[in-house]
């Protein structure tokens, strides 16, 4: 069938394999070093605990039948090796078929990581590098043109990741409608970068421009993906400006940089592809089958993306092969932050010895500028920010992560910036206050050099100890 492949875009294919497969070895680097402390066997929500309970047809994982510290690992070191291979070329030196298992194998990995991953795995940018990371698997290696039905695929699951972003703000905030989100949100997103201050000072009519630059991204051009070329390209090209214009804007871990993957398959690159061999006949039928499936799992994100009552980021299937996405579609005004201490007194006071634990990513001191971590994701840095919305979001694991302060839990304080606590003497107790943060005014940051001004609002945890303290 010579319409079933598209030659012209061989090198769009590899850009996009490339670039995919160094967001699978993030995420995988993300699992490895994080896991022990968040799902471990001694975790604040361990994974045993939640298989117990939750049945494989539910949540399809390799731990359903096994788990151990040390067999995460090395799933999650196995997954950074598979992407490393991948970027390095491996699947071009396969057979066809063979290449094609090898991309199964991270989607597999991460699939069984996410669906026991709870709380902490619950952002709509794991679900998207499932989806895509399945399209992928039938996209081909270098014996074949890329197949117009998985290009096909990969520019509907774009369309429908900045289409239902879009509808969901305009559904949402009506901050969004009045073009005045970004008064607020570079102030209030979940993990500033080290520019968002610069973002959050620049004049007011210049983020009604970006807000209405937004809504023309997310609602009109993706319509764009479907026209001929070089509409399609410039569409695609418009799309990866206004991601690495939110990657400069703030930290979302992967979230941008996978959609700028996802849009570069779009692009016809000028080149010359090389000599391909004709297309295997079970290659074309397991393709279209494949592509019937995804077309028909369709249905409910599409209804659900059309509805009033549109929700963001779900997953319709237990393997999250086709999902629903969107993001922000309110935006708080003001930033809440909880900060931690410890002291070793014996008898807390209110004006005792209390130190402050310092997180990678989050505002604590307010001198110290925000950094860039995104596509790293520090999963418990934004899960913080939840809690600071409300305790609601943290009561599953809230507690747990203050009985592993009170210990000392080496595997937990990897997670942070600096405990100030030595190894050998833990805190006697652990308090937790909460915040209302602001950014310094231009004026304030030179006289004082700090990007935060920050106020005390109430008391979020009392003072808690070890019950073997007592």
């Amino acid at each position: 069938m010579e319409w079933f492949t598209a030659p012209e875009y061989w090198t769009g294919r590899l850009v996009f394999q490339k670039a995919l497969a160094g967001v699978y070895l993030v995420a995988f680097l993300t699992a490895a070093r994080q896991f022990r402390a968040l799902i471990g066997e001694r975790g604040m929500l361990p994974v045993p605990r939640f298989v117990a309970r939750v049945p494989f047809r539910r949540a399809p994982s390799l731990f359903q039948w096994r788990y151990s510290d040390r067999l995460f690992a090395g799933c999650a070191w196995a997954g950074c090796a598979v992407a490393v291979a991948l970027l390095a070329g491996a699947d071009a030196l396969l057979p066809l078929w063979a290449a094609m298992l090898l991309w199964l194998v991270p989607w597999a990995l991460y699939l069984s990581i996410v669906n026991v991953g709870q709380t902490w795995y619950g952002f709509g940018w794991e679900s998207l590098l499932l989806e895509t990371g399945f399209v992928a698997v039938f996209l081909g290696n270098d014996e074949v043109a890329p197949p117009v039905v998985v290009l096909f695929l990969l520019r509907w699951l774009l369309f429908r990741v900045e289409f239902g972003a879009g509808l969901i703000k305009l559904r949402g905030d009506e901050c969004w409608r009045r073009l005045t989100c970004l008064d607020h949100h570079h102030e209030t997103q979940p993990m500033p970068g080290p520019l968002s201050w610069f973002f959050h000072h620049l004049p007011r009519p210049l983020h009604r421009v970006e807000v209405a630059a937004n809504h023309v991204t997310q609602l009109v051009v993706p319509f764009l993906l479907f026209t001929p070329q070089p509409v399609a390209t410039a569409a695609a090209a418009l799309m990866i400006v206004t991601q690495l214009w939110l990657v400069l804007s703030g930290n979302f871990a992967w979230l941008n940089w996978l959609t700028i993957v996802l849009a570069l398959p779009a692009v016809r690159f000028p080149s010359d592809p090389p000599a391909l061999t004709a297309t295997p006949l079970w290659y074309e039928v397991v393709v279209l089958a494949v592509a019937a499936l995804l077309l028909a799992l369709s249905c409910r994100p599409v209804a659900n993306m059309l509805s009033r009552r549109q929700v963001m980021n779900r997953s319709f299937d237990p393997l999250h092969l086709v999902n629903t996405y969107g993001a922000f579609g309110s935006v708080s005004r003001v930033r809440y932050e909880v900060v931690i201490e410890g002291t070793a007194d014996e008898v807390p006071r209110t004006d005792g010895d209390w130190r402050e634990y310092e997180f990678k990513g989050k505002p604590g001191d307010v001198r110290r500028r925000p950094r860039q971590f995104a596509p790293y994701h520090l999963r418990l840095d934004w899960m913080m920010w939840f809690a600071a919305l409300s305790p609601a979001y943290a009561g599953p694991w809230f507690s747990a992560l203050v009985e592993r302060l009170l210990e000392n839990d080496r595997d937990t304080l990897r997670l942070l910036r600096r405990s100030p606590f030595p190894p050998d003497a833990p805190p006697r107790h652990v308090r937790a206050r909460l915040f209302r943060y602001r950014y310094t005014t231009w004026r304030e940051l030179r006289q004082t050099g700090a990007c935060w001004e920050r106020t005390y609002v109430r008391e979020y945890l009392p003072p808690t100890r070890l019950t073997s303290h007592r």
